[in-house]
């Protein structure tokens, strides 16, 4: 199978499809067309009006599919991750924002309704995915977001600076010191897999940055229970904390939080595929019984 030079562009798809479903690639026809789309400038839907003509193949097709099919992902190939309401500058040294996070987002937005100005931190921000989010889509929240690596910092730099988001180079372990108690909402999605655990997706295994993906000790929790204590440290009393996890650590995270006895209402979240796929909880107001 190969895309000649000159081919129609509807046969160069086919084609493409059919070596990137050949290279186990998960969605081989949608990724054939995003990456024609990419090189066009064109939006699906006209990619697809035009594969109905007898519009050509571009140029640089064969290799940017070649790139696919090697498992490259496919927002390293574009430059792009789409998530919620952005497109996000994504590349090599930062971890790619995945679907099943938007329903993360959704759960701070629901949270903050009503709020004039919201204080709200995301600690591990990678991309930025979570706070460029809530940064677009609260109007007068105050945004500030945490993250380790100066790779993903960097990628992240990009994406909030036109948001308005104040990003800070650190560990999530220990950020902020200087905001202790004054934020209403602290979101992680923090590294969780265990150490030992190597991801199915050659994506992911091969593509994603270990930092974002390990999240310390044999069961990954270290970094999980970190992001809990930040929170208790940057939350105002009766703030909001939402963390997101593996559906396995579900049960392991509310019983940790449960343990640390600052936190009421702990509660579990189903994502969009029915996994438990996060956790939340309020900060323990002092006087509360």
């Amino acid at each position: 199978m190969t895309i000649r030079s000159g081919q129609s562009l509807a046969a160069a798809v086919s084609e493409a499809t059919a070596i990137l479903k050949d290279a186990g690639v998960p969605s081989p026809r949608v990724d054939a067309e995003l990456l024609a789309e990419h090189l066009l400038g064109v939006g699906l839907g006209r990619l697809r009006a035009m594969m109905l003509g007898d519009a050509a193949a571009p140029e640089g097709y064969a290799e940017l599919v070649a790139e696919r099919a090697q498992r490259i992902p496919l927002q390293h190939i574009t430059g792009v991750a789409h998530f919620r309401y952005l497109e996000l500058a994504v590349g090599p040294g930062v971890f790619i924002p995945r679907p099943e996070t938007e329903s993360v987002v959704q759960l701070v937005i629901d949270h903050v309704k009503g709020m004039a100005h919201p204080r709200i931190v995301d600690l591990g921000t990678g991309s930025g995915a979570i706070a460029g989010s809530i940064a677009h889509e609260v109007p007068g929240a105050e945004v500030h977001a945490v993250e380790f690596s100066p790779f993903a910092h960097a990628w992240a730099g990009k994406n909030l600076a036109p948001l308005g988001v104040h990003l800070v180079l650190g560990d999530l372990r220990n950020a902020l010191p200087e905001l202790n108690g004054m934020f209403d909402v602290v979101v992680s999605n923090p590294p969780y897999i265990p150490a030992e655990a190597v991801p199915n997706e050659a994506e992911v295994a091969l593509h994603d940055p270990p930092e974002a993906l390990y999240g310390g000790g044999a069961d990954g929790m270290e970094l999980p229970t970190a992001a809990a204590g930040s929170a208790a440290r940057l939350l105002v009393p009766g703030g909001y904390f939402v963390m997101e996890h593996a559906e396995v650590q579900a049960t392991w995270i509310a019983a940790m939080m449960r343990r640390a006895g600052v936190w009421t209402g702990i509660t579990t979240h189903l994502d969009l595929n029915g996994k438990e796929r996060a956790t939340s909880a309020l900060l323990d107001a002092p006087d509360h019984e």
